[in-house]
């Protein structure tokens, strides 16, 4: 009767360890893929982006039925914590939004009225920042910057 209940036991903790190992290997592959509509919402529609180097993207988003940008900045592969940010700015109003802090995969959302306005935007993932200004308006030429500091 032991050995029953010895093979009974290691069954179970064979099937208990089996298990867990195919929850986490789940969990890590079932990782949502995150998109600026993730972020920002699904009426939001991508406008404008900036490669943050190879760590990344900063995506400027637009809702036409309310007028608002939004900005994120979404990491390539995302995993440990890093400090990260995203901002978004209105020179004509004042405005700006933005998120800073240490994420895992993305900082923002950041929301501003921008209908009819230029914008400047950026971000940053670790040590790489980025900034577009006088973005998305007819009348001025865009500058994008990107430092590492």
């Amino acid at each position: 009767m032991r050995n029953v209940r010895s093979v009974a036991v290691a069954g179970a903790l064979t099937a208990l360890v089996m298990g867990a190992t195919t929850a986490v290997a789940t969990t890590a592959s079932a990782a949502p893929n995150i998109t600026p509509q993730g972020v920002c919402g699904k009426a939001y529609k991508t406008v404008n982006s900036v490669s943050v180097g190879s760590l990344g993207t900063v995506y400027l988003t637009y809702n036409s039925s309310n007028g608002q940008n939004c900005v994120a900045t979404i990491r390539t592969n995302p995993g440990s914590v890093k400090h990260m940010s995203a901002y978004i700015y209105v020179p004509a109003t004042d405005e700006w939004a933005g998120d800073d802090g240490n994420f895992t995969s993305y900082a923002g959302p950041g929301y501003v009225y921008g209908k009819g306005y230029c914008v400047s935007w950026g971000g940053s993932i670790d040590n790489v920042y980025v900034s577009v200004e006088n973005s998305n308006c007819a009348s001025l030429k865009e500058r994008r910057v990107t430092e590492v500091r």
